[in-house]
């Protein structure tokens, strides 16, 4: 064996690079959140040489001379100044190795002032060595990357083509807008502008100026604190019927830190739950208040992990905080009036969630915990099977008495056409009676049943027998009795009354079916969604005027109007100046 060395300064911080600077947008991760940290408002990052050279300028308070050069030392920094401060980080960088990191990887000059000074100092660095010459310049920090990799020539051979690498740089740019509203940052590529926020504080703007602005009648608030714990959790929610084909439209911050978290993700996803079709996503975008004793940010090099002190806390007050959002209901005829909200009062702060999903947060394993969540079913229903017995939720209706609509009729015998004061709406109306009717289902105890005098003899495979008999107190909750006759046969002594018009064997094909399901959504809630559909109004069944008011009257008190428990939309609205404008009646 080799005799033990000590390894050099520079060699040093090339291992700590290659864990805190993965790529070019790494780099810019850690210049901005740096320039964020200095009070900056007002940030440009330019991008070129295939992303291999990085400018990011800002207007925050600079570097003080005395400390420019301490400033690129590894474990350098002015954010913490012992082990106590990890505990109560209130900045996004703390750990000072950042720069030390970029510079043994990277050419890199750096020119910063305060406002202490008129003049400031200019930095260049290469190989971890530092030099410092005096300068004139404005107030802040302008920082340089050149040639990155240029020295580690592996490291370069893995990055992806320059698009893709500009692609990483834009969305976590993106994502440090988003959580900062107030800081007007400006993305440019080989001089060409990307993206540009107005620092107006408004986070709804923000999301206008880095996406667009045609789905902001979409966009429902989250608001919600706990004095008690000092949580609270604010941002914008979007209607199931929005939807995105990747998890990157769930976008969360912590104390206004870009975190990816587990148990954050996956309650955003249970309060969608059964709301969102198969591989398809929320768009979210919200910000969560913690104590800084409470959550642990020091988990990771690049402080993408967060650790919390109580996850079953966070995952339920995240998870009911995005619900309620989603849940909250405008009136069809103004979509943009906040006085005809139909909210949704929890009477109890805490759910039932709290007694039955635990799992203890004394040295908690998070990846065990969103497991054990996924897993949960307590007497066969999942974890929001039953919302309004679980939340004790209390509907206070401020619509109008007065109905404001007027049902003209129906197109292909298949959609329901409805006036409004503001223009008028195409609503399915199977998958319309199909939410109502699975949530009428969801929030009952027991499903009232059809006894059968005779059954069809249903042939039984080895495989499905074993699979029923650990389903069968589920199946006696949704309203079967299932008897087996022998090894290989069974009959229904009761079946769900709604579906009494179905035939047997297609019941039961459709029961193993549902057990063969690799979704994420439980036994339970697949059962009450296939016996929704096949309890409701078909398309193309012709309906007289009064069916149709009632089918929409039912819709209409929903939790989610929005899509069917399969997520597929249910309406789509028009108004008076969209169809005026295709007319060219406006001009």
């Amino acid at each position: 064996m080799k005799r033990i060395n000590l390894l050099d300064k520079h060699t040093i911080n090339q291992i700590a690079a290659g864990e805190v600077i993965e790529r070019p947008s790494s780099v810019v991760k850690e210049l901005v959140e740096n320039s964020i940290d200095a009070g900056a408002t007002k940030i440009e990052i330019s991008i070129s040489n295939d992303c291999r050279n990085i400018r990011v300028a800002d207007n925050g308070s600079g570097i003080h001379p005395d400390d420019i050069e301490l400033a690129f030392v590894k474990h350098a920094t002015s954010k913490i100044q012992n082990d106590k401060d990890l505990y109560d980080v209130h900045s996004l960088g703390f750990r000072g190795e950042a720069l030390a990191s970029i510079i043994s990887v990277a050419k890199v000059s750096a020119t910063s002032r305060t406002s202490e000074f008129d003049y400031g100092y200019k930095v260049d660095c290469e190989k971890s060595e530092v030099q410092k010459t005096q300068t004139g310049c404005a107030i802040g920090t302008v920082m340089d990357v050149k040639d990155l990799f240029y020295n580690l020539p592996v490291r370069l051979k893995f990055l992806k083509n320059p698009t893709t690498e500009f692609s990483y740089i834009a969305e976590i740019s993106q994502l440090i807008a988003l959580s900062n509203p107030s800081v007007s940052i400006v993305l440019k590529n080989n001089n060409s502008e990307y993206f540009r926020t107005s620092g107006s504080g408004d986070l709804k703007t923000v999301i206008c100026e880095i996406y667009t602005n045609s789905f902001l009648d979409k966009l429902r608030v989250i608001n919600k604190t706990d004095l008690l714990s000092d949580l609270k959790i604010s941002g914008f929610a979007a209607t199931p019927d929005f939807t995105r084909s990747s998890k990157k439209s769930i976008i969360t911050f912590i104390n206004g830190r870009v975190v990816k978290c587990q148990v954050l993700s996956k309650a955003i996803e249970t309060a969608y739950k059964s709301m969102l079709p198969i591989k398809r996503y929320p768009f979210v975008v919200m910000n969560l208040e913690v104590p800084t004793s409470d959550v642990d940010i020091n988990v990771h090099p690049q402080k993408k992990e967060v650790r919390y002190k109580s996850t079953n806390q966070i995952f339920q007050f995240v998870m009911s905080a995005v619900a309620s959002a989603i849940a909250a209901k405008l009136d069809f005829s103004d979509s943009t009036s906040e006085n005809k909200v139909v909210q949704l009062f929890s009477t109890n702060k805490s759910t039932e969630m709290d007694d039955v999903v635990y799992v203890s947060d004394e040295h908690i394993n998070q990846a065990s915990f969103i497991e054990s969540v996924e897993n949960f079913v307590p007497s066969g229903v999942s974890p929001v099977v039953e919302p309004l017995e679980q939340q004790k939720l209390e509907v206070v209706s401020v619509l109008p008495k007065k109905k404001d609509y007027k049902i003209i009729g129906q197109y292909q015998n298949t959609y329901i056409l409805i006036e409004y004061e503001d223009g008028f709406e195409i609503v399915d109306q199977h998958i319309a009676d199909e939410r109502y009717r699975f949530e009428q289902l969801m929030s009952e105890n027991y499903s009232e049943s059809q006894v059968l005098l005779f059954s069809d003899i249903i042939p039984v495979e080895s495989n499905e027998k074993e699979l029923l008999l650990e389903k069968l107190a589920e199946l006696e909750k949704i309203g079967y009795e299932i008897n087996f006759i022998n090894e290989k046969e069974l009959i229904f002594k009761k079946i769900p009354q709604v579906v009494a018009h179905v035939p047997v064997k297609d019941l039961y094909e459709d029961i193993i079916k549902t057990l063969n399901d690799s979704s994420s959504r439980s036994f339970y809630e697949n059962m009450l969604t296939s016996i929704s559909c096949k309890a409701s109004v078909k398309a193309g069944q012709e309906l007289n005027m009064w069916q149709m008011e009632e089918l929409i009257a039912r819709w209409k008190t929903t939790q989610n109007p929005h899509t069917c428990p399969h997520g597929r939309p249910i309406f789509k609205k028009f108004t008076h100046n969209e169809i005026a404008n295709f007319f060219m009646r406006n001009e």
